[in-house]
């Protein structure tokens, strides 16, 4: 029997990827004992399988395409493959080659206490922490527990898929080897950033989606820029398919071969599902407090989850469903280690709309980047979101292109902006970019948007000359006329 030890801190974390490092370092900043329980890397899924090593493997695509655009540069850069040894060479320096050294150093800077092993609720306000050498650490908390274990891939329902060995956005991100051809499912964010990276790289690839679009959760022309891309760049896009099953008949390591609803099959060396995320909730003892295994955890304005009682019990990050995006979980962890902190020190909460104790910017100020060819990036509101819940908004349309900031960047700069602005309030509520270079846009359109700027006041917010960033004045005056 595996021996056990029992501790009493004020506050304990389950996970350490961004999230729960800010949970606590909120925390501990404010006086509280804090101790952290992560059972694989100190980072999380970000630092070493998703944020990280994705944008290194794309960040090469995208300057190329723009040096191969600017007369002068690199005329054959074009022609030429990317160094792909070069590239995942890069990459594995990103994720540090794996290894969370330099994450640890800044907890115990920050005086964060790091257990590692699988962390488990065992009743209230109660852990049990199985270590790595197979002791039993039972933790109590005085004031809470959050749970910041994130999400994982999502995997279709298919036959016989454990002996696949496909590919979920983990693999992708981590691999040490191109294949010649990826197949992927999906048409989201995951799909088209690694198909575009991979196409790059040397792999044929094909996007196999069962809807008529890509990205169709954002404005309708991001994903048209981001398809005719992608097929110019010699990407095969299937729509209106799905898979049926896959298999590799010579076994592991041969290649796969894929079977779709119309009838046709496609064969592939790898496979990557990139069919959305479920929650990280697994194995986490839920039961224990009268919740289900592996399901979301809903919780209200305050991170508390809702069912338990006695408000000790949080869930932070991509775990609660609001928003899963790195950023906006280190957002949350700042409000939720607030929250946590003031509470335990019996200080009054500023819950009111935008106030400290108040994750306001989750619904009306979420800010994401698409790491394409073109970048798409988009805060608050679209035109479909504002009509699904009933709000009327003005509709405000420029190409990017006829800025000439954005020609400076590129000559054969594509690219399309939209605005969305409340006529009774005369403030903006939502924006997307679309065209290189557009991802430092987005910063200017979430203070925006946060801040609630009137449009008269926007007027007095010179953008420097040449750059993309006068779009802003170009939508401005087309809102005028």
């Amino acid at each position: 029997m595996a021996s056990q030890e029992t501790r009493t801190v004020d506050v304990i974390v389950i996970g350490a990827g961004p999230v729960g490092e800010n949970v606590a370092d909120r925390t501990t900043s404010a006086g509280l004992s804090t101790i952290v329980v992560e059972s694989e890397l100190v980072g999380g899924a970000c630092s070493y399988w998703a944020c990280d090593p994705s944008k290194a493997l794309l960040r090469p695509v995208l300057l190329r395409a723009d040096a191969v655009a600017v007369p002068g540069v690199f005329p054959a850069a074009g022609k030429e493959p990317l160094d792909v040894a070069a590239v995942l060479a890069h990459r594995n320096r990103m994720v540090a080659g794996w290894s969370d050294e330099g994450q640890v150093r800044w907890l115990e800077s920050a005086g964060i206490e790091l257990v590692r092993g699988h962390g488990r609720l065992d009743g209230t306000r109660q852990v049990s922490v199985t270590t790595l050498d197979g002791r039993v650490l039972r933790l109590r908390a005085r004031h809470a527990v959050a749970v910041c274990t994130g999400s994982r891939a999502a995997l279709p329902p298919l036959p016989e898929l454990d002996s696949l060995q496909a590919w979920t956005s983990r693999e992708a991100t981590s691999a040490q080897l191109v294949p010649g051809r990826l197949a992927v499912v999906g048409a989201g964010v995951v799909a088209v950033e690694m198909a575009t990276a991979y196409q790059a790289l040397g792999a044929r690839v094909t996007v196999i989606a069962r809807g008529s679009a890509l990205l169709s959760r954002m404005e309708p022309f991001a994903g048209e820029l981001v398809a005719q891309r992608l097929r110019e760049a010699g990407v095969e896009l299937r729509f209106g398919v799905n898979v049926l099953g896959a298999e590799r008949p010579k076994g592991p390591g041969g290649e796969v071969a894929i079977s779709l609803d119309d009838g046709s099959t496609l064969t592939a060396d790898e496979l990557l599902f990139a069919t959305g995320r479920a929650a990280g909730t697994e194995d986490l003892g839920l039961e224990s407090v009268g919740l289900s295994p592996g399901d979301w955890l809903t919780t209200d304005e305050s991170f508390n989850v809702c069912g338990v009682p006695g408000g000790w019990l949080y869930a932070v990050g991509d775990v609660n469903h609001r928003a899963l995006l790195t950023h906006q979980g280190k957002y949350q962890a700042r409000v939720a280690g607030a929250v946590v902190a003031a509470r335990a020190l019996d200080q009054p909460l500023d819950s009111a709309r935008w106030g400290r104790h108040s994750p306001t910017a989750d619904t009306e100020a979420l800010p994401q980047v698409v790491f394409t060819d073109p970048e798409i990036a988009t805060v608050g509101l679209t035109a479909a979101e504002a009509r699904r819940l009933g709000r009327r908004v003005d509709v405000v349309d420029y190409d990017i292109g006829q800025v000439v900031g954005a020609l400076q960047h590129r000559p054969d700069y594509q690219g399309r902006a939209r605005i969305l602005i409340d006529p009774h309030r005369r403030t903006v509520v939502g924006a997307t970019f679309a065209g290189p270079g557009v991802a430092e846009l987005l910063h200017s359109a979430t203070v925006a948007v946060t801040g609630e700027v009137p449009v008269d006041r926007l007027w007095h917010a010179v953008p420097a000359f040449p750059t993309i960033s006068e779009v802003w004045l170009r939508l401005l005056e087309t809102y005028r006329g």
